[in-house]
């Protein structure tokens, strides 16, 4: 059986790497979604362009392929060693195998989130837009203070449903040998086989899943508890 040793392993110390990566990559993520969002209903032909290719680079290549690229294709590329990135997190030594993580799902989420941001943003009657510029409110203005709050309340869902799948994702950084829950599970399961004993997949395997369940459900009910707020802060009521 899962030793209680062995669960907080995997839930403790994996839980803590899975949900660093996972901020991480939300948080870049997030601006870089912002950013080429915004950019792509640019009037410029040149920044929609711009916009376009990072948009579908990133949501054309294999979440798994850019990994990869970015954990050992860029330190050759740049002419450093990764063993010279020194990163500890919880006490433990990630390194550069967490930076990459982090930026190569930040990069994937970026660019799907850029077609929520650009489709929340279009959502907005054009007679808002023409309303703000009657009354001499700049371009910044007009989204910060007209624009953004009403799309932000089309955006949420998809949005909160795209950092469910960006936190599942995360289970890719155990390729790169980053000790995250995947890791770990697989690791003790490896090592059950090695000593003889029952391996035990369905429940070491079982345990993983459900923690992964654990973490969406909560991520689930923050982007639903931030629509409420916002709705009624916003709105007078929500939607």
């Amino acid at each position: 059986m899962l030793t209680w040793n062995q669960f907080s392993r995997i839930a403790l110390d994996g839980g803590a790497i899975t949900i660093s990566v996972f901020v991480g990559a939300a948080v870049l993520g997030t601006a870089l979604a912002l950013f080429f969002g915004i950019m792509g209903l640019s009037t410029s032909q040149l920044l929609r362009r711009i916009s376009r290719v990072y948009v579908e680079v990133t949501r054309g290549a294999s979440a798994i392929v850019l990994l990869f690229f970015v954990a050992f294709a860029v330190p050759r590329l740049l002419g450093f060693r990764t063993a010279d990135v020194t990163i500890t997190l919880f006490g433990n030594d990630v390194g550069y195998l967490f930076v990459a993580g982090v930026v190569a799902l930040g990069l994937n989420m970026g660019g799907y989130g850029a077609e929520v941001v650009r489709g929340g943003i279009q959502s907005i009657p054009r007679g808002q837009t023409e309303a703000s510029i009657s009354l001499s409110l700049t371009t910044g203005q007009r989204l910060r203070h007209v624009i953004l709050p009403q799309a932000v309340m089309t955006m949420l869902p998809p949005y909160g449903n795209l950092n469910i799948e960006v936190m599942k994702g995360t289970a890719l950084v155990s390729l790169i040998a980053l000790a995250d829950m995947t890791f770990l599970a697989s690791n003790l399961r490896n090592r059950r086989i090695l000593l003889d004993d029952p391996p035990e997949t369905v429940v070491i395997f079982g345990v993983t899943l459900i923690l992964y369940f654990i973490i969406s459900q909560a991520i689930a009910l923050f982007y639903r508890g931030l629509e409420r707020r916002l709705g009624g802060r916003w709105f007078g009521g929500g939607r």
